[in-house]
């Protein structure tokens, strides 16, 4: 028995019936392409939740190291596989938060996906600083030098004229880090309490558990791209 084509079926070639042309099929690469973009941001936003975040630098407190309007890369896994350093530049959550910051879960949403693509980050609810004295360890600054453990710090990344006001001396509490901008003569670290009355509401000692990662390179602009020390 011979089998014909229905009156509903065209075979491939057959003219359209109503006297239009067929449109041909798309590229196969195009009827793919929004599962690929889609599969490529959670990637993404997967690699940004568990290994490396994109931040952006809004302030001066860490010139001459980071500049206003750097973005910055770090590692949120260095501190789960690794001990804090001396010396390491640190990004933390706000350790001293006001108590009526609720930004609503859409807007908690938009503000981390923000963070992911580097255009929110310190100075929204993070900081970054530099580590300078670990849990137990005694702090002092002296004329603008610091000293911990009694011992000066050689810190070749300061630049421009120092801050001689004097500070401490203090021991590091359990649990906590002591934390230090480049920029000694413009930045609230933990040389201030967070309840300051003054100019400089500083952030006190910093708990290790708000550490979000360790800095570790300038991806823009070009001219400060670099690893970062």
């Amino acid at each position: 028995m011979s089998s014909r084509v229905g009156s509903d079926e065209r075979t491939a070639g057959d003219p359209d019936p109503t006297g239009h042309d067929a449109p041909p099929p798309r590229p196969a690469f195009l009827r793919r392409l929004p599962r690929s973009v889609v599969l490529t941001l959670l990637l993404a936003l997967v690699v940004r939740a568990l290994v490396v975040q994109a931040f952006f630098i809004p302030s001066v407190s860490m010139v001459p190291t980071l500049h206003v309007g750097d973005r910055l890369l770090v590692n949120r896994l260095a501190y789960r596989v690794g001990d804090l350093e001396r010396f390491d530049v640190i990004v933390f959550s706000d350790p001293n938060p006001p108590p009526d910051r609720d930004r609503g879960v859409v807007a908690r949403a938009v503000h981390w996906l923000g963070e992911g693509i580097g255009l929110s980050g310190p100075g929204d609810e993070d900081f970054v600083k530099r580590v300078i004295a670990l849990p137990g360890e005694t702090w002092e600054i002296r004329a603008g030098a610091v000293y911990v453990q009694g011992e000066q710090l050689a810190e070749p990344y300061l630049e421009g004229p120092p801050d001689l006001r004097d500070f401490g001396p203090q021991t590091v509490p359990a649990g906590t880090v002591f934390v230090l901008g480049d920029n000694r003569l413009d930045s609230c670290d933990s040389r201030f309490p967070p309840d300051d009355a003054g100019e400089c509401h500083g952030l006190g000692y910093v708990p290790v558990r708000n550490v979000i990662g360790q800095a570790f390179a300038i991806v823009w602009p070009p001219k400060d791209t670099g690893w970062l020390h």
